[in-house]
């Protein structure tokens, strides 16, 4: 329990370290190529309602992870194109809000102003560290195999492309 305490703080320490704004060029996509590897989905992770979410539960579908931070700008600013998403692809794209490096009632305090994704409250950074996400905001679409197929920061007209791709 202290290992995976002290790992979330210095997880949290880096991750402010590297800041909130996006680096590289603005809406860059690190799109994967069609031999890319699956993700793994076996992570569970408390909900904003605090029922378990088994991430198994995106197989079989398009879905899209947000990584984001209550105090961050950037991910504030993302909010209500993710929600606009969320309304426009119901019941086609899984959206799952994964929030983190804050503390438990910050994180919920803020999930619930934003209404479309499933939030998970990931205040010791477990579900972060299990995709290798190291800022935020950090966008993962996968296809419904779940092949990444963009990861990092996406501008809101690249991720609606990249979603409405996966539809068709």
């Amino acid at each position: 329990m202290r290992f995976g305490r002290i790992s979330g703080v210095l997880l949290g320490a880096v991750l402010v370290l590297v800041g909130c704004a996006p680096t590289g060029e603005q809406g860059a996509d690190t799109s994967a190529s069609s031999s890319s590897p699956t993700v793994d989905l076996s992570f569970t992770a408390e909900t904003l309602n605090g029922t378990s979410f088994n991430g198994e539960r995106l197989a079989g579908r398009p879905a899209v992870l947000w990584f984001w931070a209550p105090w961050c700008p950037t991910c504030r600013a993302q909010a209500p194109g993710v929600t606009a998403l969320t309304e426009r692809f119901d019941g086609q794209v899984s959206f799952v809000g994964v929030g983190g490096l804050a503390d438990d009632a910050d994180i919920r305090s803020y999930a619930q102003q934003v209404d479309g994704p499933t939030h998970l409250i990931d205040p010791e950074g477990t579900v972060w560290q299990h995709f290798g996400v190291t800022a935020q905001s950090t966008y993962l679409v996968l296809d419904a195999k779940g092949v990444i197929v963009a990861e990092g920061y996406l501008d809101d007209h690249v991720l609606a492309d990249k979603v409405e791709e996966l539809v068709g």
